[in-house]
This record gives structure tokens, C-alpha cells and sequence, in this order.
């Protein structure tokens, strides 16, 4: 490298250390948390910041709450513009989605609002059923109705039980219902997926 160009490099790194030193001692003087100063400066961050904006933060550093259950009520929906009207849905196409109010976790710094809506979360609960699990209770012990007990299913279980299976039929086609995804959760909750 040729002294020029080295000199010439070796200016704008003290222009840009002895702006970093003039920033330093103006934000210091100033006594503003970072936070602070960028809403001071209409939401951005302060030069040379490290900061992102808080609603780009990933959900490991954020607390998001539970989906607002409108129970069925869709002009709520249409008024809020989000909320589940349903919850459940075997396939993706079934599925809502809608928007929850989301908190950046204390000590996280980043720049704007640190509360704010964040949208596409799943209308979806779980209450404890496992696919894998029923489908062997239904294979095993499906003519003794256990499959139904497990699901909620109390009054078909009981029917399944004293009749043994339907002497069969019903213990088959049941095994055929769960796997086709026709036999689901009496309580319209989802299959718990394994982790």
C-alpha cells in the first residue's frame, strides 16, 4: 500500500474515532438510556448503534400472551382485527391464525415501542392427546372402547364397551376414523405434537 493511500485511510479513521468520542461524551452528557435517546430521534437508533428495532426481535427475547378466544364471534374479529373465532383444525388450510400483544423481556435493549402486536400465531390448544398414543389404545384395546374414553368420546365409549367393538365392525372402522383424521378430540383441541 502506498504511503498516500495509507495517510488518506489513516484520516478517515480519526475522523470517524473522533466522531465516535464527540457521540461518547454528547450521549453521555445528555444522561439518557439508549432507549431514550432513540425516541428522542424520531425511533432510530443513535448512530453507530448496535440496536434493532423490537419488533424484529426473535421470540426467545420477547413474552407474547395466549390468542384472544372471541368464541365464534367474527364482528368482534372484524372490529379488532384479530382474535380466534375457532381453534383447532387437523390441516394447515384449517387453521386461523391472528395476531398476539408481545413484550420485549427487561434488559433486551432495542429501539421503538417494546410493546406491540405481532402477528401470525397458530389458533390453536392442546389438552394432552397424542395420535400415537390413541392409535395404539384403538389397535389394542379399541374393542374395550378405550380409544373413545381417551378422546372424550364417554357415550360412544360406553356403547363400544357393552357391545364388544360392535362385535368387531366398530373396533375396525374406528381404527380407520383415527387414521383418516375423522376421529379426532371431543374438545376440538389438536393432536400434541412430539418434540
Amino acid at each position: 500500500m502506498t504511503s498516500s493511500r495509507l495517510s488518506i485511510c489513516q484520516q478517515i479513521l480519526n475522523v470517524y474515532l473522533i466522531g465516535q468520542i464527540l457521540y461518547r461524551f454528547c450521549y453521555a452528557s445528555n444522561q439518557c438510556s439508549a432507549e431514550e435517546c432513540a425516541e428522542s430521534n424520531a425511533g432510530r437508533p443513535p448512530p453507530h448503534s448496535p440496536l434493532v428495532p423490537c419488533y424484529t426481535l426473535d421470540l426467545e427475547f420477547l413474552v407474547c400472551s395466549d390468542p384472544l378466544d372471541l368464541k365464534g364471534n367474527e364482528t368482534a374479529r372484524e372490529e379488532l382485527g384479530y382474535g380466534c373465532t375457532k381453534y383447532g383444525g387437523q390441516k394447515y388450510e384449517d387453521v386461523q391464525f391472528t395476531s398476539v400483544n408481545c413484550t420485549v423481556l427487561s434488559g433486551i435493549e432495542c429501539y421503538g415501542p417494546t410493546t406491540f402486536h405481532r402477528s401470525g400465531f397458530p389458533c390453536i390448544k392442546y389438552s394432552g392427546h397424542y395420535f400415537l398414543t390413541t392409535l395404539l389404545y384403538s389397535v389394542l384395546l379399541g374393542f374395550l372402547g378405550m380409544d373413545r374414553f381417551c378422546l372424550g368420546h364417554t357415550g360412544t365409549a360406553v356403547g363400544k364397551l357393552l357391545t364388544l367393538g360392535g362385535m368387531g365392525i366398530w373396533w375396525i372402522v374406528d381404527v380407520v376414523l383415527l387414521v383418516t383424521g375423522n376421529l379426532t378430540p371431543d374438545d376440538g383441541s389438536n393432536w400434541v405434537p412430539y418434540a
